[in-house]
């Protein structure tokens, strides 16, 4: 398996992948002249052809035996230069009568757009067939940590990653139901799609301007604010070690959090660190993968799994298919990660 950036013969594939994130997975609509955009951005933000603040960087994980797409994984520079980027950013407002001696606090949403300007990991996705083996999560969760330590000038100081928000049993979301519902003539999958599609103005149009008092709110309603869809709980789990936390801020649709982080502070990016090229002959493998690998020349980035970390001399040895995979020679340089290392 190995990471790369999405190329234009991908397109069908990517378009599979779409139709199969199942619904609040807004950054992948199933459209096939988005989609074909999204590639022809990316292709030109790793070839540095856009300004920085408007480049996506657009991973696929390959399968090499087959040539198949098993997943995909981004990061958007800056959100909410090109098209607004919208938040809830739970409150508090205190209410107090002194003549009766109360005091109440009450939490509030507040239409936000805080975060424009920040970085964003997005579009994690893994096929199923494809989970629970050879820490392919993993791989693709940690190789953009490695695209940013190793390019970290191209980057803002925050990164914030949105999570997917919980839904019932029948595939609805309560917050929607309950608030957005009553703001859009639209229902979810159509709000959801738009969004995707980057056409998101009428969120500011049409929400109120007003903080929201949740007791107004269901109570479904409310236990879904910060909280994830189960399938999301995994990638939330590996952003909280990387460092992300919650600050209060959710999605204007679903509830679920936005978690961020300083990308400075961010653990893959501080553990990192650069190695030269070594290849001894013959195949060698990690029971466990625990080493991963990036190449260091974006228009032909690279990244997948090694058997070993580097030497006391800074020189990280690989097999002949180890280097085969990653596309490097004998004293190239890759930025290397122990996914195991302690924070």
């Amino acid at each position: 398996m190995r990471i790369r950036p999405i190329a234009e013969g991908d397109l069908a594939e990517l378009q599979a992948l779409a139709r199969e994130t199942g619904v609040g997975f807004t950054s992948l609509p199933d459209n096939s002249d988005f989609l074909a955009d999204k590639i022809a951005a990316t292709e030109a933000a790793f070839a540095e052809r856009r300004p920085v603040d408007q480049r996506n960087y657009f991973f696929v994980l390959e399968d090499e035996d087959t040539g198949a797409l098993a997943g995909c994984c981004a990061i958007e520079g800056q959100v909410g230069r090109e098209v607004p980027f919208y938040h809830y950013r739970l409150g508090t407002l205190a209410h107090s009568s002194v003549q009766l001696d109360l005091h109440r606090t009450i939490d509030t949403l507040f239409l936000s757009s805080d975060h424009t300007g920040d970085a964003e990991v997005a579009s994690l996705f893994l096929r199923p067939e494809y989970r629970g083996r050879e820490r392919n999560g993993v791989l693709l969760s940690q190789v953009r940590w490695l695209f940013m330590a190793e390019f970290r000038d191209r980057f803002p100081d925050k990164v914030i990653a949105e999570m997917r928000g919980r839904f019932d049993e029948r595939g609805k979301s309560p917050f929607w139901e309950c608030l957005g519902s009553h703001f859009f003539p639209l229902d979810f999958d159509e709000a959801d799609r738009l969004t995707g599609l980057g056409q998101k103005s009428f969120i500011g149009e049409l929400m109120p301007k007003f903080p929201i008092y949740t007791p107004f709110l269901s109570e479904a309603a409310r236990a879904c604010i910060g909280q994830v869809h189960e399938q999301t709980r995994p990638a939330l789990a590996m952003l909280k070690k990387e460092g992300l936390r919650w600050e209060g801020y959710i999605d204007i649709f679903d509830g679920g959090p936005t978690v961020e982080a300083y990308v400075d502070d961010v653990r893959a990016v501080r553990a990192s660190r650069r190695a030269r090229v070594a290849i001894a002959a013959g195949e060698t493998s990690a029971e466990r993968p625990r080493w991963l690998a990036a190449t260091t020349d974006m228009a032909r980035f690279r990244a997948a799994w090694v058997s070993r970390g580097p030497d006391a001399e800074g020189v990280v040895t690989l097999s002949e298919a180890e280097a085969y995979r990653l596309e490097v020679s004998a004293g190239d340089t890759l930025r290397i990660l122990d996914t195991e290392e302690t924070p």
